[in-house]
Formats: structure tokens, sequence, C-alpha cells
């Protein structure tokens, strides 16, 4: 059994002016996001200047902002937000959706594959790899704020959250810090190396996220004030990423159209 470090949700104190961890992981996210662009960029062949990668990045940074937070707002808090609704604007203290921000995501993407011409999954494949250690990122954050960690466990790596209560849980954030961050960047690193069909390194991404989540949310505890969805055991985690898995594998198998 381990017990969490306790670690000062605010990293930096500076008088009225507070810079939590949450914040500085996405900020860590998306400067490994523009450095991992800028080496997909000067790959031969790639299509795209470095200089490309901070317009994007821009547009991707306001759909994660924008679409996780309403992706919370609306998928897991409607009720409080309606009574509250000042405190949608307080993203420093949690609550963002990931899959809200996928939505936000796709919208910032297509808007900028229109704005240059070159297409949504031109955009939408170059992009892909360059998430997931954003969203490991993001699941450190989740853990040093002991947020939403995983049900009670006897394993020897149980962790006491002070927010937990006094048994040792899952260290779910973990769990899906290494899945969805190490394990897919490094297999959509790989898998992108070579040039792929339209839409399959994109299909990669959602199939793998979309796997790695559903399966951590066995034994991560639900939102309570959702709790589970059917059957004592389906969350709205599970619920939002089943249509992800399946979309992302249709990706990869489908038929792709050859010239001539």
């Amino acid at each position: 059994m381990l017990r969490h470090p306790g670690i000062d949700p605010v990293a930096v104190s500076l008088g009225p002016l507070k810079v939590h961890w949450y914040g500085l992981m996405y900020l860590l996210g998306f400067g490994a996001g523009w450095g991992l662009g800028v080496l997909r960029a000067r790959r031969p062949g790639s299509g795209w200047r470095s200089q490309e990668v901070g317009d994007v990045l821009f547009y991707i940074v306001l759909g994660v902002i924008l679409g996780g937070r309403l992706g919370y707002v609306l998928f897991y808090n409607l009720p409080y937000y309606l009574s509250h609704p000042l405190e949608v604007f307080y993203v420093w203290t949690g609550g963002m959706s990931f899959h809200g921000g996928l939505l936000g995501v796709i919208v910032a993407m297509a808007l900028y594959g229109r704005h240059t011409r070159r297409g949504f999954w031109a955009v939408a494949d170059f992009v892909a790899p360059l998430v997931p250690l954003g969203l490991g990122a993001g699941r450190i954050g989740n853990f040093i704020n002991q947020e939403l960690w995983g049900k009670v466990t006897d394993l020897p790596w149980g962790v006491v959250f002070q927010t937990g209560g006094p048994l040792p849980r899952h260290p779910s954030q973990l769990y899906e810090a290494f899945l969805e961050g190490v394990v897919l960047f490094a297999l959509l690193w790989w898998y992108s190396a070579r040039p792929r069909a339209a839409g399959r390194v994109s299909g990669l991404f959602l199939a793998g996220y979309g796997l790695a989540r559903f399966l951590v949310e066995f034994v991560r505890e639900p939102d309570p004030q959702l709790g589970y969805l059917a059957w004592g055991w389906v969350t709205m985690g599970q619920l939002l990423s089943l249509p992800m898995l399946g979309f992302g594998l249709w990706l990869l198998w489908r038929p792709v159209r050859r010239a001539g």
C-alpha cells in the first residue's frame, strides 16, 4: 500500500496569482506536441513546414480548452453548472472531458484544413501522434489533484488518496497516463513513420484510446454525480469511448481506393 505524496495542487503562488500543476501539465503537453510536430514536419516528404506547426497548434489549443470544458459541463455535471454558471470558466480547478476536447479538436482541424486547403485527414493524421503525451501529462495532473482515482483495491500498488478515504485505491490516473500517453504515443509514432492511407493514423489513435479508456474504466471510480449508467458497471467514459473504438477500427480496416 502506498500513500499519495500530498503534492500541493498550486505549483507557484505569487501574491494573488496562483499557478496550478494542472495548468502546467497542459502547457507541458502542448509544448511536447509542438516539439514533436516540428520533428514530424522535418521528415522527408511530410508535406509540412516547421513554421506551420505553431499555426495548427493554435487551433488545437482552442479546441482542447473550449471543447474539453464544455464537454465536461454537458456530459458529466450539467445540473451543477446550471446552478453555478460562473464556475464553467474555472478551468484551473480541473474538470475537463477528453471526449469533449476531442470534438473541439475535430472542429479545429476541420477549420484549419479548410483554411489551408489541406483536407481534414491530412491534418488529423499529422496531429494524431502529437496528442498522447499531452494526454499523459493531463492524467499526471489528475493524480496531483487527487481526482479521478480508482476503486478500492488490495493490490500492493494501491494508493491512499486523502480525497478518497482511508482505503487504498487503484491509481487509475497513472494507468491512463501509461496506456493513453506512453503506449499510445509509441504505437502512433512507429505506425506513422511510414506513409499510410488517409485516415489510418487517426484510426489507430481513436481505436487505441477508445480501448485503453474502456478497459481502465473497469477499475476507475465512476463520477459520483453520475454513477453507473447501466448493469452496475457501464460508465459515461465507456459509453463515449465505444463510438471512438468502432470508428477507429473502421478507419483502420476500410478498403482504400487505388488510382486507375
